[in-house]
């Protein structure tokens, strides 16, 4: 019966729609638990439909919803962060937010031309992300917490460091090119490791190219000594975590404490659930 279920969930036909609503309905929490279940997995189109009908069937909770994604362990940056959105926007389109970053990975495309380096395509993405959509740091409004809404900064074109980061992140994914998060002492950059020689990108400063005595610099300008782990790839877990510190900084600034403790717990469920499953 899951099965079947699965293989009719992004049917977008009106009676196959109502039919499994009616089925849904009939199972109660079983659906639920079901629907949940598909919303954590990698596929993130099969998740979007999953909860239209957690949508529909007003069974929807998006709090619930991120926790079960970090106990899932299932780290996924794309689906991470749009359901990290939905905690405090539930009605985020994901359809739309795909759609975006489909259409910038699409022109982008359309620009490379084989062979090309790393480097090189990384220049197109500037160029797309930067220039022909505008998107920017928000250097005026730095603490505020729509710099970390993976929806918002879609749509608004400004963003943090790491919100900026996982756009672009997302765009090179859809380009099968292997960039890695990497999340240095109060900053945070994108890293390419497949020249001999590695490179970073500033997406907040629009995509200007570092090198890692670069960013060393940074950090002793910041009273921070380096290490070369610092430079190392970030796990998709510590970057969706550390958008939660963010917000919990963020919320705090603006004096919202209950926003601050909903993403404080966040927290908390990352470090409980790492602890939990790295003990031999």
């Amino acid at each position: 019966m899951r099965e079947a279920f699965l293989s009719l969930l992004d049917d977008t036909h009106p009676a196959v729609r109502k039919g499994l609503l009616s089925h849904f309905q009939e199972l109660g929490p079983q659906a639920v638990h079901f629907l949940q279940e598909v919303v954590a997995r990698e596929n993130r189109i099969l998740a979007f439909h999953a909860r239209w009908f957690l949508d529909e069937l007003k069974f929807s909770d998006p709090v619930a919803e991120f926790k079960g994604f970090i106990r899932s362990l299932n780290y996924e940056l794309e689906t991470g962060a749009l359901l990290l959105s939905r905690t405090v926007f539930p009605h985020v389109d994901i359809g739309a937010c795909c759609a975006l970053l489909d259409e910038i990975a699409a022109r982008c495309r359309e620009l490379i031309t084989e062979p090309m380096t790393a480097r090189e395509k990384c220049r197109v993405i500037n160029r797309v992300l930067f220039y022909d959509y505008g998107f920017h740091g928000n250097h005026e409004h730095s603490n505020d917490p729509l710099n970390s809404f993976l929806d918002q900064v879609l749509f608004r074109k400004k963003g943090s460091p790491i919100s900026l980061s996982i756009v672009y992140l997302l765009v090179a994914q859809r380009l099968s090119l292997n960039l890695e998060p990497v999340g240095l002492p109060g900053y945070f950059v994108i890293g390419c490791y497949l020249d001999e020689t590695p490179f970073f990108v500033d997406a907040f400063e629009q995509g200007a190219f570092r090198t890692a005595e670069d960013l060393f610099s940074v950090l002793r300008a910041n009273q921070i000594t380096p290490k070369s782990t610092d430079l190392a790839p970030t796990p998709v877990r510590l970057v969706l975590c550390r958008c939660c510190r963010n917000l919990v900084y963020h919320y705090q600034a603006a004096g919202d404490q209950e926003r601050s403790r909903l993403f404080s717990g966040f927290v908390e469920e990352f470090d409980a659930t790492y602890e939990k499953n790295a003990q031999p």
